[in-house]
């Protein structure tokens, strides 16, 4: 069944007049004439409907063709060793990953997390009063090849939702600049195409900008795409900016184009994020047609993305076990000074207990993982490296309209509340304190659209340092004040609803030279593994990061399948001698 991708009855690009003809668009390069019929949903919402291509496998590039293989690695050979027990700390998108690999390769596992809910910072909750709560905002660019596969593999393919193939840029006033990929022709031409003809930049910022990508890996990708990646990681020692700078690029070309860009995939901005974060993304971009395609989930998370992740994972005979957070790794040296785990002491509210496995694996955050790891592991070089690593706040807000802000066009059809209206596509801006943001209402409908209200916005505060010790209303007054400035012609619409959730530490700081401290997921404790977008992967800390460090943690503990099991063996002989020296005292003190 074609899968449907959703936009307004009334479709608006800003300022930005349409010149291709009615039901033909471009997409990855290739004019696509759609179909158009009227659809009705639950909540008896009308959308105009263009039926889509049949299947993610069509819609995407296959990334894997003449790519990194770091990025995109072969499936897995059948496992043949030993059936492990694993437990994983953790039921974010890297743990849940991790299980997945993992369960289709043969093995027994157990997943335990702290939350009463699945997802870490992909996941979602309803409210009291029945709305769905993110924990940021989510997109999936057409490069996410490893999460694509995850996905399709637990059938949740279904649910994304494709946007048109350009970026969308709203400056102050309403002012719409764009980086239109949509081009006949595919990459690298398509995206030149879009630098070329950006009217987000001024000609003289456009040619600067032309120089210095021209004198990147990304030119080097096109034909040597392992050979760019090379290039691009011993990059990470500089920031963007100074490298964007020494090839003839424009201040002005980071304060209006990457600072947002920059923002909404680290959360930091071209002065403090690394050289090789930024460029890895565009030499994707430049090689693959369909690499800069956003999608958006149809709705929230937890019921789109990480529910037909757990179902799979419950189907296959793994097991969750929310609200069980861990407390401390057991472990024990050997007489050779080797470390190993021995098992997790895990607590949920009074109840307490230990579990042990075959192999474990902490798929946390960067604050997870320190808080986790013992202090006397430091010594390690590599477990103390980790220590280098720092999170990003980040704040996300939502804010409920009685109009359509984004509707640019119409001011009649923005106070109208029979039928959504205004821009479809993941927005960003260098004139507010979030860097990028969408309607929601919008761009995921199944979830977030309420008939009779309108507009939700959802906006990411980076850096969210100067809003973290803030209190929500006057978190909720100062974005309002900014999504106003952004759209005018919004005047008079109001608050009717509105949410903020504050991660102290999110993202970890992709800052230069912070790269070589990411470790990786096999540990120098033979039994003890890592996941987590954060670990040493290709890709930056991301959805995508995450499910390739799950790929990646699988295979670890696969391939040490043999070694695991002679270890549990020998631990096994430890605690029955320990236990028959313990009951010969118990033995000798009743004869006493």
């Amino acid at each position: 069944m074609a899968s449907l991708i959703l936009f307004p009855a009334k479709s608006v690009t800003g300022t930005r007049s349409e010149t291709s003809p009615p039901g033909l668009l471009f997409s990855g390069g290739v004019g696509r004439r759609r179909s158009v019929v009227q659809v009705g949903f639950r909540n008896q919402r009308l959308f105009t409907v263009r039926s889509a291509l049949d299947s993610l496998e069509t819609n995407v590039s296959d990334m894997s063709v003449n790519a990194p293989k770091g990025l995109f690695p072969p499936e897995p050979e059948h496992y043949r060793g030993p059936k492990l027990k694993v437990a994983i700390i953790g039921a974010g998108l890297a743990g849940m990953s991790t299980a997945v690999e993992l369960l289709d390769q043969g093995h027994e596992v157990d997943i335990y997390d702290s939350r009463s809910f699945i997802g870490g910072k992909v996941g979602s909750f309803v409210d009291r009063r029945g709305n769905h709560i993110e924990m940021g905002l989510h997109v999936f660019f057409g490069c996410y090849n490893n999460l694509f596969r995850l996905m399709k593999k637990v059938g949740a393919d279904k649910n994304l939702l494709v946007k048109d193939h350009t970026h969308t840029f709203v400056n102050k006033g309403g002012e719409i600049g764009e980086l239109d990929f949509r081009f006949p022709i595919g990459a690298p031409l398509h995206g030149i195409s879009a630098f070329l003809s950006t009217n987000q930049l001024k000609t003289y910022d456009i040619a600067r900008n032309a120089m210095a990508l021209a004198l990147s890996p990304v030119v080097k990708a096109l034909v040597d795409p392992d050979g760019a990646l090379r290039d691009i990681r011993k990059l990470d020692s500089i920031s963007f900016s100074d490298w964007f700078l020494s090839k003839g690029g424009t201040r002005m070309s980071i304060q209006r184009m990457w600072d947002p860009v920059a923002y909404a995939l680290g959360f930091i901005d071209c002065d403090n994020i690394s050289a090789r974060c930024m460029l890895t993304i565009f030499s994707l971009f430049a090689t693959k047609t369909e690499a800069s395609l956003l999608r958006m989930l149809k709705g929230s998370p937890d019921v789109y993305l990480s529910g037909p992740i757990r179902k799979y994972i419950e189907d296959k005979g793994g097991r969750f076990h929310l609200r069980w957070g861990c407390r401390q790794i057991i472990y024990d040296r050997s007489l050779d000074g080797e470390i190993h785990v021995t098992g997790l002491a895990l607590s949920k509210a009074t109840d307490k207990k230990v579990v042990t496995a075959d192999a474990y694996v902490a798929a946390c955050d960067v604050p997870g993982i320190k808080r986790l790891l013992p202090s006397q592991w430091r010594e390690s070089k590599f477990f103390d490296n980790i220590y280098e690593l720092v999170g990003v706040p980040v704040v996300t807000v939502q804010l409920r309209y009685n109009g359509w802000v984004t509707e640019l066009q119409d001011l009649e059809q923005s106070r109208q509340l029979r039928q959504a209206t205004g821009l479809d596509n993941l927005l960003y801006t260098p004139d507010a304190d979030f860097s990028c943001f969408a309607d929601l209402a919008l761009t995921s409908p199944e979830d977030y659209y309420i008939e009779g209200q309108g507009s939700l916005l959802q906006c990411v505060l980076t850096p969210g340092d100067p809003y973290m010790p803030l209190t929500n209303d006057k978190i909720i007054e100062r974005v309002s004040k900014q999504v106003l400035a952004l759209f005018p012609s919004s005047q008079g619409l109001e608050v009717t609803w509105s949410s903020v959730v504050k991660i102290a530490q999110s993202l970890y700081r992709e800052g230069p030279g912070k790269d070589p401290f990411r470790p990786d997921q096999r540990t120098p404790v033979k039994n003890f593994f890592l996941a987590g977008s954060y670990t040493k992967q290709d890709y930056i800390d991301s959805m995508e990061g995450a499910t390739l460090s799950g790929r990646q943690a699988s295979a670890y503990v696969c391939g040490a399948g043999e070694e695991l099991v002679a270890l549990r063996k020998t631990l096994a002989a430890v605690e029955s001698q320990d236990g028959t020296k313990s009951q010969n005292l118990i033995d000798e003190l009743s004869l006493v």
